[in-house]
């Protein structure tokens, strides 16, 4: 771990002590978990403290973790991932903030401490279902308004659960369920005994 990891590291322990749920350090960069409880209470900390300064958020996003590590994941299904980024301080951190209810997932809003959180977190509404309380315009994002379901989830199918087609003696768009026939979509690799042998054909 380089000297600047190292600080970052201690100083993270120093001002969030034991909200912190747990922290790895892998590919140069520090993840640091924190339990949804807690998340309202160190997203500020991690921003205000002068020895820490991540005064920009440049992303958060939604992972489904239910077909992680081939299935044997046994942690919470729904996380929301930060990446936060100190320009004064040059270090960036990653905090990763599992939603307690897999049926509901819901994390609180940073909305409050760094307003550019609005897009991604409906975003992360739009495609995961995560639910974000103190959001003030949790609405769709990037779907139709009576899209059903959550595009990104693992179980969502790849065909989706409706199609949309101009219907010409309504004289409007319409929705109906997927005509097209679910498959399997496993490639299938052909090696012949020949293949790719010039003098041979």
């Amino acid at each position: 771990m380089s000297a600047k990891l190292e600080l970052l590291s201690r100083n993270l322990q120093k001002h969030l002590g034991g909200r912190i749920a747990g922290m790895q350090t892998a590919l140069g960069e520090i993840t640091v978990d924190v339990d949804a409880a807690l998340y309202p209470d160190v997203m500020p900390t991690l921003r205000d403290e002068p020895e820490l300064a991540f005064e920009q958020m440049i992303d958060l996003c939604g992972v489904d973790y239910s077909t992680y590590g081939d299935g044997r994941w046994q942690g919470r299904r729904f996380a929301v991932v930060v990446h936060l980024l100190s320009i004064a301080r040059n270090w960036r951190v990653r905090v990763r903030c599992f939603a307690p209810d897999d049926d509901f997932p819901a994390v609180p809003s940073i909305v409050p401490v760094w307003n550019s959180a609005n897009w991604f977190e409906r975003e992360a509404f739009d495609l995961f279902g995560i639910v974000f309380p103190g959001h003030d315009d949790l609405r769709r994002l990037l779907t139709d308004y009576g899209f059903i379901g959550h595009p990104f989830r693992k179980d969502f199918p790849v065909s989706g659960h409706v199609e949309m087609r101009y219907d010409p003696e309504q004289q409007r768009v319409v929705y109906q369920p997927v005509t097209i026939e679910p498959r399997e979509m496993t490639p299938r690799i052909i090696r012949e005994k020949n293949y790719g042998d010039v003098e041979n054909g």
